[in-house]
């Protein structure tokens, strides 16, 4: 996968080449690339797009383009995730109690199964929130300063983060709930099982993410006070999580409160595992019984399924990322065309198995490798970048090779588990630093600048 300087590698659609020394993950994730391409069209009066729903609504919808958004980017589709979130951020209404639609389809239409008028519509109430966290996520990979100062964009952060809670916490309590005689109108969970919670943890989670990313967008814009007014908002959420929410006889967190305002005492599917997506979750020992309990759970549909191998990768269960991420693309998998399916493959591969984290803001590449023990090494070639693209191989949890032609200059952030006395780079000694991970594991990390066309490894020993 390397090339000679002065090559001239522009990102294009599906131009990601993975490899690795296990043949399954290999035919796993070239199934998941020609799966998710199937998907992607361009042309239609919505403009560019990618199916993010039930096969054949041809139709996106909230929920899944946000978490499909990772394997999207890593296939060269931004530009098709920003229209679509973009057509989102358009049609927040106040008429809709300053929800947008739930479902957009090719035809530039709100989806006719899941709109009726203003009146009667679908819609879930983690999605505003979800939405925002997304694009807060799409800013930090393409730097499109669009996410953070577009005026659809900024208009529908803002209406969320004020006017959608207020119209939706009808208890005053700064959390929306959602009432049985709503119906299918402000559903308080991505959970559609039709308990119709008050609120679900799923949705506390979301805005919570929601806050977060707010008040990183408002410091970034030199607007100190909302940024801590927001943090502290986010903060207060999570505190009343970790402490009303959670059932010291089961060991576990509610997943949901009823109508009744009792707890829910059973496992509620996404609800109790979404937490962990959005990283609310802080005390290491209710986190590590959260992430056990979610993966213990077996009656996941397919969608919800798909989130587990992110999850456990982020918190560094690398064997039990894996094998849920050779579960997602095993043939036999029940409606694994599912959409959502495909591009979680991806976005696993890029955000747990590589272990990329990117913050253009910085023009900074962090890498982490999230191999299993039994997997020698994954290379990725072509992983976008600015208006180019890197080049990246872990050999076990130990090397590291980034080759950079995104043609800017970077700085890496090479981490690997572990305390090591010296990282070695290109063969130089060199003292590393160190930070903990949310279980109190040790890294070590070493900081460096690449130029275009530059390649570096770095590795733990000599």
């Amino acid at each position: 996968m390397h090339r000679q300087q002065g090559d001239s590698p522009h990102s294009v659609i599906g131009k990601i080449l993975i490899q690795s020394s296990d043949p399954r993950l290999d035919q796993g994730i070239a199934w998941a690339k020609e799966q998710a391409l199937h998907y992607v069209f361009d042309g239609d009066p919505v403009g560019k797009w990618y199916e993010a729903a039930l096969p054949g609504r041809e139709s996106f919808c909230v929920r899944d383009l946000a978490h499909q958004s990772s394997g999207a980017y890593m296939l060269g589709l931004k530009d098709h995730t920003k229209n679509m979130l973009h057509k989102f951020a358009q049609h927040i209404s106040e008429a809709r109690d300053w929800c947008t639609y739930w479902e957009m389809n090719r035809y530039n239409q709100p989806t006719p199964v899941d709109y009726t008028d203003d009146s009667d519509f679908w819609y879930n109430l983690p999605a505003n929130f979800d939405f925002l966290y997304c694009c807060f996520r799409e800013y930090l990979r393409t730097g499109d300063e669009d996410y953070v100062s577009h005026p659809d964009f900024v208009h529908f952060y803002e209406k969320t983060i004020n006017d959608y809670i207020k119209v939706w916490d009808k208890d005053g309590d700064g959390m929306p709930e959602h009432y049985a005689k709503y119906g299918r109108r402000g559903i308080a969970s991505y959970v559609e099982d039709g308990h119709h919670p008050l609120i679900a943890g799923d949705l506390l989670a979301a805005q919570y993410a929601a806050f977060v990313a707010y008040a990183e967008m408002m410091r970034w814009s030199g607007r100190d006070g909302e940024a801590n007014h927001w943090k502290d908002k986010a903060d207060w959420i999570q505190h009343e999580y970790e402490l009303a929410w959670w059932n010291k006889e089961a060991n576990r967190f509610y997943g949901c409160q009823l109508q009744d305002r009792s707890f829910y005492t059973e496992f509620y599917q996404s609800a109790n595992y979404m937490p962990l997506y959005f990283g609310m979750i802080k005390d290491s020992r209710k986190l590590q019984l959260a992430l056990e309990d979610a993966i213990r759970y077996e009656r996941y549909n397919v969608e919800e399924k798909s989130h587990l191998p992110e999850i456990c990768f982020a918190y560094g269960y690398r064997e039990e990322g894996y094998r849920q991420l050779l579960q997602l693309t095993d043939e036999k998998l029940h409606r694994r065309e599912y959409p959502e399916v495909s591009f979680a493959v991806m976005g696993a591969v890029f955000t747990g198995l590589l272990g990329i984290r990117l913050n253009t803001r910085e023009n900074s590449i962090t890498t982490l490798p999230g191999l299993p023990d039994a997997l020698d090494y994954v290379q990725a070639g072509n992983i976008p970048l600015f208006q180019g693209d890197v080049d990246l191989k872990h050999t076990g949890s130990h090397v590291t090779e980034l080759s950079n032609w995104s043609h800017q200059t970077i700085q890496w952030r090479a981490t690997f588990p572990g305390e090591h006395n010296k990282l070695y780079i290109n063969g130089k000694e060199t003292i590393p630093s160190y930070e903990q991970d949310w279980n109190g594991n040790i890294h070590s990390f070493i900081n460096v600048w690449l130029q275009d066309g530059d390649t570096i490894q770095v590795k733990c020993f000599p």
